[in-house]
């Protein structure tokens, strides 16, 4: 199971993105009314086994406009849903909807090491 911190304001996003100075972290963009959205989450939490990596969880219904911050910060193209793999305010790994995969996660990190 994944222990989510809550992305919910401006201000735990910075927190957030700070922290991938000092290791990897994922901000998770979900929409909670996307059923396919749903699925991608419950396959990410059903095979996440990444415990020593942060995961940032924001609901795009309800914080759209984090979502747009977020892609501006990190030069990502808005996807939902969609995983970041952020190191050093640089994301490193994006996917969405079905190409999210822990195991893609794995690969980027050792590749990245």
């Amino acid at each position: 199971m994944i222990s989510w911190k809550i992305v919910d304001s401006a201000s735990s996003l910075d927190e957030a993105i700070n922290e991938s100075l000092h290791r990897d972290i994922i901000i998770f963009k979900h929409s909670t009314t996307c059923s396919i959205s749903q699925m991608a989450k419950m396959r990410l939490e059903d095979t996440w086994d990444l415990h020593e990596i942060p995961a940032y969880y924001l609901d795009l219904k309800e914080y759209r406009s984090l979502s747009n911050a977020i892609s501006e910060k990190l030069g990502v193209h808005h996807e939902s849903p969609q995983l970041l793999l952020v190191r050093n305010k640089e994301c490193i790994y994006d996917a969405s909807h079905f190409d999210i995969s822990v195991e893609e996660i794995k690969e980027t990190i050792s590749w990245h090491a």
